[in-house]
């Protein structure tokens, strides 16, 4: 897999000979570029000095400062800018990294020049959905614009996306999505074959009720307390007000408004945050109830964590 090139950057290098018993360079620090080195003057290994990082920064200037053509850009070094320079700034820098890692899978040896619709349709075919495909090459687009923008390249051609998929006709009836929410509330671990009476699924019923009650993305749902919580959207239990987006979290295109919630849907989150159980024990032979109180954190959990 092609990596994204991290860049000019300065290595020590001890000295080499020719075969010919001749010395080809002398030790010192080098201005490494992918596979081109330029000396950048002697100096102590370990520490560069002044000399070498002025050398470094005048090599980039002059790299990076000079628009070139497309033919001789890189599509790795144009994402490794963006990686670098763009993604730290986005709300899920690990998602954008990701998609990111897979184009440089199919396009990272090519330069810019090389793109054009056939090859785009081509990286579109070897995705799993349509929908994946168009996600990465938007991502690749926004890659390719920060690059001339920047004044790093003097062209950037045209990323041909796959359709956008149509809107959705079919809904869940109310019918269904009990069916689903029953289904799920009622489900019991099995082992070997047996049911035991480990309910493993009313995580899930709870995350359905909240997403459909309040039609919110899946991770604000996951991601939500049932109090204030630091770097967290939460539930305010006693105003009845779902606080989507954590406090100071970057604002998003998704938006994530506070949203008043339902009186069913309150009257069940009360009851999750706070429940009392009875526990059945035996001792002695004989059954003995303990009243028991499990405080929930979170408004979807499992084993007492949130579900991310």
């Amino acid at each position: 897999m092609p990596r994204a090139s991290k860049g000019p950057r300065l290595v020590w290098r001890g000295e080499s000979w020719k075969k010919d018993g001749t010395l080809r360079n002398k030790a010192g620090w080098f201005i490494r570029d992918r596979t081109t080195f330029i000396s950048a003057g002697s100096g102590e290994k370990g520490h560069p000095g002044p000399e070498a990082e002025k050398a470094l920064a005048v090599y980039i200037a002059s790299k990076y400062h000079r628009a070139r053509g497309a033919e001789d850009v890189l599509i790795a070094d144009v994402v490794s800018v963006y990686l670098r320079e763009v993604a730290p700034k986005h709300a899920a820098p690990e998602e954008t990294a990701a998609r990111l890692d897979n184009i440089l899978d199919f396009f990272g040896e090519k330069t810019l020049a090389a793109i054009n619709g056939k090859l785009c349709r081509d990286y579109a075919a070897s995705c799993p959905t349509e929908a994946v495909a168009r996600r990465q090459l938007e991502d690749f687009r926004a890659a390719i614009n920060y690059y001339r923008r920047e004044g790093y390249t003097t062209a950037a051609p045209t990323i041909v996306l796959p359709d956008k998929a149509g809107a959705r006709e079919r809904w869940l009836t109310r019918s269904e999505a009990a069916a689903l929410i029953w289904a799920a509330w009622r489900m019991k671990q099995k082992w070997k074959g047996q049911e035991s009476g480990r309910r493993t699924g009313r995580h899930l019923a709870r995350f359905m009720l909240v997403a459909l009650y309040t039609g919110t993305r899946s991770a604000a749902v996951c991601g939500a307390a049932v109090r204030p919580t630091k770097g967290r959207g939460y539930v305010d239990l006693d105003r009845g007000i779902f606080y989507r987006r954590a406090d100071g979290a970057k604002k998003t295109k998704k938006r994530q408004p506070p949203v008043r919630l339902p009186d069913r849907l309150l009257a069940h989150l009360r009851r999750w945050a706070c429940t009392d159980l009875d526990i059945r024990t035996k001792a002695r032979g004989k059954s003995a109830n303990i009243g028991r109180k499990i405080s929930q954190d979170f408004v979807v959990e499992w084993n007492g964590k949130p579900v991310v």
